[in-house]
């Protein structure tokens, strides 16, 4: 098992630091290969960006990000002290092509495995994962 954790603050961080830490997990775990990091990383990306964009707190929100790669399973945890959010991660459709908002959940759905939201003593607590295809010998 591989883990990485960081702790960012927005405003003023913003998805740079998710990047960087994928990116010593990718190198640490050599056989993830390019579709699944692209999967992962882009369902991680566009949930930490709406965390970003969209996180309601009356000061700074703090977030913590722990991912984890083993051989059956990609998953990131992260967790932020803002608001609770008005989302439902329930499986949905994706809207329409005029739609102007209401892409960013489906999308991550599309992506991943799991996708759960959980207020915990006070913090939202977003969970994506994405399983492995078994490893042939």
């Amino acid at each position: 098992m591989t883990e990485r954790t960081i702790v960012f603050r927005t405003p003023p961080d913003g998805v740079e630091k998710v990047y960087r830490a994928l990116a010593a997990l990718w190198e640490d775990r050599t056989d993830v290969n390019e579709e699944e990091r692209m999967m992962f990383e882009t369902a991680l990306i566009e949930l930490v960006s709406n965390v970003v964009q969209h996180a309601s707190s009356t000061t700074t929100v703090m977030c913590e990000l722990g991912l984890e790669a083993t051989e059956r399973i990609l998953r990131a945890v992260l967790v932020d002290t803002a608001e609770p959010p008005l989302v439902d991660t329930q499986r949905r459709a994706m809207p329409d092509e005029f739609a102007e908002s209401g892409r960013g959940i489906p999308f991550i759905q599309a992506l991943v495995d799991s996708f759960d939201h959980e207020r915990e003593q006070g913090r939202n607590v977003w969970t994506i994962a994405k399983h492995r295809p078994a490893a042939t010998s």
